[in-house]
């Protein structure tokens, strides 16, 4: 299944996968892995260190499109018909008098997230642990919206379809695809679907596995349903899920990319291609007219052109320049090609080499008035001009966080109580994330720490401190899901002598 072959073979010159790669560096993306198949070989596979092979990658939103598959599934054993209505699935859930509209809503329209729309609260926060009932009792502004109208991205309502396939599988999300697919095609083997709070596999976010994995489901279904001779699925539905069944291009917070058309929980882009999409950049994009299938792995949330930038570069030079046919073989380009990708490393900040202030606030408490983050005080501790530690108090207590200049150091984060393996659910086990951690001298008295979070929930944020005289002033800028909260906002203090 994995053969590798140069990219000479699959008709690509390693000229313009080198320029693929350098794109993406020079544009500073967070990049985890990059995988292109020709058929049914691997023509390129690059991971940037810590990244490798065998890490099992949050995929976030492509877990939906896994989703959509498992629906179709049921659908072919006769469970269901796209065309019920999905409240009359789950009356023992709904405690309140529905609206017309969520009523007739069908478990075409969710797929299609034609949705009467979410229009309910975040529910990392809110009471409610079961959230199929969330969708159905909790509606603060109604809804108005008939579904089969307007496309309007309906994450919760992917949710409930997810809940679907496991009260009629009987069987978690993970082992029914398992069964089904999965083990067929000899993958998946150390994947995970994680929890919401009350038991159900978090069906709208949470799929942790390898790119090499989701290569392969991308194969099957750009296959259409057949695997090593054999029918695994019906070709009608994977047809249907991947086509244009609607228009998505109300929003223009979507990148213009993949504003193309959406299927099942399956969006569409150019060159005929469709594609599963999962937060932060974890792309899965199949081109059925090319025979070509492109994977990668990121955390580019919070970088808005992050997306733009990495499907220009896929579409304009890659999808563009690919041939039918292999191209001759080309031993220095490709050996070029391997030097330039033999040491890829994870984004890390970048600065100044060093500054002479670093002896002058080195080991120098500075104490802040009351702030967002409820830090209280900080101090730099440099062990010489490559490291350095972070040392800051909160109301947990006392935080150390090691940093590399202009390098990363690796280690845990040290705020507690984040989720593990169920979503929203605080931890009091001594539970800390693995993160990655840079510094870079913006100037000779303004710092910036990098903080990549790169565990089962991925996340980063910026810290900025700027000096003058005795006075110190903090920013801090968080993007993650449902943490990291405690590190966003303004700080001012002194330094303390």
């Amino acid at each position: 299944m994995f053969e590798k072959i140069t990219p000479e073979e699959a008709g690509i010159s390693s000229i313009k996968v080198s320029e693929f790669i350098n794109k993406l560096n020079k544009r500073k993306l967070r990049m985890h892995s990059v995988l292109m198949m020709k058929g049914d070989k691997l023509f390129s596979e690059y991971y940037w260190a810590p990244f490798s092979e065998d890490f099992c990658h949050r995929m976030y939103s492509q877990t939906k499109s896994y989703v959509a598959i498992a629906i179709g599934l049921l659908e072919e054993e006769g469970k269901l018909s796209l065309d019920d209505t999905i409240a009359s699935y789950f009356p023992e859930k709904i405690h309140t008098e529905l609206t017309e509209n969520l009523k007739k809503q069908t478990i075409r329209e969710m797929l299609t997230m034609c949705t009467v729309g979410s229009g309910i609260g975040w529910w990392f926060t809110t009471d409610y642990e079961d959230r199929t009932e969330l969708y159905f009792n909790e509606r603060k502004n109604g809804t108005p919206k008939p579904s089969g109208t307007l496309w309007n991205y309906d994450s919760q309502g992917s949710q409930v379809l997810s809940n679907l396939v496991e009260k009629l599988s009987g069987m978690t999300l993970f082992d029914y695809l398992n069964e089904k697919i999965f083990m067929h095609l000899g993958t998946f083997k150390t994947a995970e679907i994680l929890k919401t709070r009350n038991g159900d596999s978090w069906g709208d976010s949470a799929l942790i596995c390898r790119p090499r994995d989701m290569i392969s489901f991308a194969r099957f279904v750009m296959n259409y349903g057949m695997w090593n001779g054999k029918r695994l699925m019906n070709e009608e539905y994977l047809k249907t899920a991947t086509s244009a069944l609607v228009n998505n291009s109300i929003t223009s917070h979507y990148s213009v990319y993949y504003s193309l058309g959406y299927g099942y929980q399956i969006w569409r882009i150019e060159q005929n291609g469709f594609l599963f999409v999962g937060m932060g950049g974890q792309l899965t994009a199949c081109f059925p007219d090319k025979d070509l299938i492109f994977v990668c792995t990121s955390d580019n949330q919070g970088r808005e052109r992050a997306y733009d930038t990495i499907f220009e570069a896929l579409l304009d030079i890659i999808v563009d320049n690919i041939n039918d046919s292999p191209l001759p073989e080309a031993p220095a380009d490709y050996k070029a090609l391997c030097d330039a990708t033999s040491d890829l490393k994870l984004f890390a900040a970048e600065g100044l080499e060093d500054s002479s202030f670093r002896d002058e606030i080195n080991g120098v408490k500075y104490s802040l008035e009351n702030n967002p983050m409820g830090i209280s005080e900080f101090t730099f501790y440099f062990n010489d001009k490559q490291t350095g530690e972070l040392h800051y108090k909160n109301s947990q207590g006392e935080k150390i966080l090691p940093f590399g200049v202009n390098h990363n150091v690796f280690g845990k984060f040290p705020q507690l109580g984040y989720s593990n393996g169920i979503g929203g659910a605080r931890t009091d086990d001594g539970f800390m994330y693995d993160d990655a951690v840079s510094l870079a001298w913006l100037d000779e008295k303004e710092i910036m720490i990098c903080v990549q979070i790169i565990d089962k929930y991925f996340g980063n944020a910026s810290m900025f401190f700027a000096f003058k005289d005795n006075e110190a002033v903090v920013r801090m800028i968080k993007t993650a899901e449902d943490f990291l909260d405690e590190y966003q906002g303004f700080a001012h203090g002194k330094r303390e002598d």
